[in-house]
């Protein structure tokens, strides 16, 4: 086993178990090494090792049985959202059921936002989306639209919603350079996304949701084109 540097001892040991049980190296249902053993292999003390082990433990990636040992646990059936990203990055599959919550969540909140939004909290709606039209490149677009879609979750009232937006985001992070294909074009990008705003702004819960599903579809084709997954 490789020796990981001191600087960030905690973080990297947590990733380097994750992306051995993630990629099947450490398969569900076995033991870890007793802790002695995997401390000296990888040069961190065991406190490191229980630091480490305690956040894999809370992504249902591990369980420790006092006596017995740590076994890697069934993450798909245990597992939070937090893992999306490292998923992601191993398998771009999932993308796909991303996609799917991604729909749907997407077109719930917006039909929650014409319903609950305030009149301050449609003009921040309106200034992001001109942000949109007035973004130069790819990147500086995707993430202007990213910031409407917050804005739109927080227009609910109910701040599930916004930490729904941000596990969503968040999961596909990884493979987000290569996610930029609806981004390049500012104006076609703002075309796309301003039939929500404008629903919601008229608070039309209806109109919101179908313009969310039709936004969401529509970037969705173009992302996993780009990628070749459809």
């Amino acid at each position: 086993m490789e020796i990981l540097p001191r600087e960030t001892i905690v973080d990297a040991l947590e990733m380097r178990l994750r992306e051995d049980i993630l990629t099947g190296r450490r398969p569900t249902g076995s033991y870890l090494p007793p802790e002695r053993e995997l401390a000296d292999g990888y040069g961190v003390t065991r406190t490191t090792l229980k630091h480490a082990f305690g956040r894999l433990v809370q992504a249902g990636l591990l369980e420790t049985r006092h006596g017995v040992g740590t076994r890697v646990r069934d993450y798909a059936r245990l597992g939070g959202a937090d893992l999306l990203p490292m998923l992601v990055r191993h398998s771009p599959g999932w993308l796909g059921e991303i996609f799917e919550v991604r729909r749907s969540i997407g077109a719930l909140i917006a039909g929650r936002a014409a319903e609950k939004g305030t009149a301050a909290q449609r003009t921040e709606l309106r200034e992001l989306l001109a942000d949109v039209a007035a973004a130069e490149g790819g990147d500086p677009v995707q993430l202007a639209d990213v910031e409407v879609h917050r804005a739109l979750a927080r227009a609910t009232g109910n701040r599930v919603y916004t930490l729904l937006t941000n596990t969503l985001f968040n999961a596909y992070v990884p493979m987000r350079a290569h996610l930029v294909g609806p981004f390049l074009d500012p104006e076609a990008a703002h075309a796309r996304l301003a039939p929500v705003v404008e629903a919601v702004c008229a608070g039309d819960g209806a109109a919101a949701r179908a313009a969310a599903d039709a936004y969401m579809s529509a970037t969705e084709r173009i992302m996993l084109d780009g990628l070749g997954l459809e």
